[in-house]
């Protein structure tokens, strides 16, 4: 039978995005009826602090009882965005026990208990829906898991922080360093106070984690995710990059081995030829590429965050979501038949561009290109410049695995010559 009943949502935080939600269900409600082919009504807001005026809501609807919300087994979806682990993991749980579905945009939770929630959702007969967890309102998990389901996904690379992409674009255009142009973006408020979770790379390896498992039919939680955050690149490094035609984004970076016999996630700052998709993504958007067998190259671009382009993210998942229930359905839970091990960095191969310190005297070059050699890592070039007893090589090596790169530079260290490594960056993309 068809629902003709108002569909009940129960709205989970009220921040940014939350607020967003709430406003679009009122301002397009009867879009959204018509688009569902049932009314949807907001039955309560739970928050923490409820004597905050809250524009357009019902103050009838506030409570701070989201636990008692989530249970009252009148409410169909439950979509939450307020982030964290719990309580939402268990309000998530709650909600799918007492027959609500589930939007949510919480990709920290995801990334660590994705599996988990999943099976939940699917142990109750309700939905798990979450767009809006990775690159805001960019269409990106619903093509993966739905468009490509019947292609063969090999690489995900993408930009999926905007705040870092704000601050190395800054860097770029600007010749700015990385505080300057941190500073800026904290004035504009592309970056939070404690902007750790953004630079130091945690935000975009949940992304990563996310949108591997989702990708190669695998489970990959975010402690499978290799992580370097951003903090270190100099303007240095963006003269280097650019001598070489490239720029540096921070990637999110998710691969199918050669053989196809397991996968590796990774998130890092990497040089990147100017001429590929990626290097023209500005300011605080986001864009990720996806290579697959039978499409060929895809790009995904657009607002990676902010309140009204997630919350069109949340509210493209609540119709999704609303339909299935009209229609007795669920929509596609987890896919990980595939099972594939996810190997560790050392096993990862790709360039890369190494600077030195080094003694500015006969021999020095030679030196480096034995230890090169003998961990097996092919140079491609190298460029010296040297002055008054000091001198700095650039080198850029061919395709080697990361296990032998960390053996070469450990090596390098040890050469009195060497003064010091003063940056190791990979270059992707090519």
């Amino acid at each position: 039978m068809m629902r003709t009943r108002p569909l009940k949502v129960a709205l989970l935080g009220c921040g940014v995005v939350g607020s967003e939600v709430a406003r679009i269900m009122t301002t397009h409600a009867d879009d959204l009826t018509a688009r569902i082919g049932a009314p949807v009504e907001l039955a309560g807001v739970a928050v923490r602090r409820p004597s905050k005026v809250r524009e357009g809501i019902d103050p009838a609807l506030i409570t701070t009882d989201a636990t008692a919300l989530v249970k009252r087994g009148d409410i169909d979806v439950v979509i939450e965005v307020i982030g964290g682990i719990e309580p939402a993991r268990s309000l998530i749980t709650t909600a799918f026990e007492h027959g609500a579905s589930v939007v949510s945009a919480n990709k920290a939770l995801l990334a660590q208990d994705g599996a988990a929630l999943h099976a939940a959702a699917e142990a109750h007969g309700r939905d798990l829906y979450y767009e809006a967890a990775v690159a805001g309102a960019i269409p990106l998990i619903r093509p993966l898991r739905e468009s490509l389901a019947g292609d063969k996904v090999n690489r995900v690379l993408g930009i999926v922080n905007g705040t870092t992409n704000f601050i190395l674009d800054k860097m770029d255009s600007t010749g700015a360093g990385y505080q300057e142009a941190l500073d800026e973006a904290t004035a504009l408020g592309y970056a939070e106070a404690d902007p750790t979770a953004d630079v130091e790379g945690f935000d975009a390896a949940a992304k990563a984690a996310i949108l591997a498992g989702i990708a190669f039919h695998t489970r990959v939680r975010l402690d499978d995710v290799y992580r370097e955050g951003m903090t270190e690149v100099t303007a240095a490094d963006f003269a280097s990059a650019k001598e070489m035609g490239c720029t540096i984004k921070l990637l999110a970076i998710c691969e199918r081995a050669a053989d196809g016999a397991s996968v590796t996630a990774r998130v890092h700052p990497a040089m990147i030829p100017l001429s590929h998709p990626l290097a023209s993504v500005r300011g605080a958007y986001n864009a990720v590429f996806v290579e697959s067998e039978a499409a060929g190259q895809l790009m995904f671009y657009g607002p990676g965050a902010g309140g009204a382009p997630t919350a069109s993210a949340v509210l493209g998942d609540l119709v999704a979501v609303c339909r299935n229930l009209r229609g007795g359905a669920t929509g596609p839970g987890e896919s990980a038949y595939a099972a594939l091990p996810v190997s560790p960095m050392g096993e990862v191969v790709t360039r890369y561009h190494i600077s030195l310190d080094v003694a500015d005297k006969p021999g020095v070059l030679a030196q480096v290109a034995t230890v090169f050699a003998e961990h097996g890592v092919s140079i491609d070039t190298v460029r010296q410049q040297g002055k008054d007893g000091e001198a700095s090589l650039v080198v850029v090596t061919h395709r080697a695995s990361d296990a032998a790169l960390t053996g070469t530079v450990a090596a390098l260290r040890s050469l009195d010559t060497v003064r010091g490594v003063a940056s190791i960056m990979r270059v992707e993309g090519e």
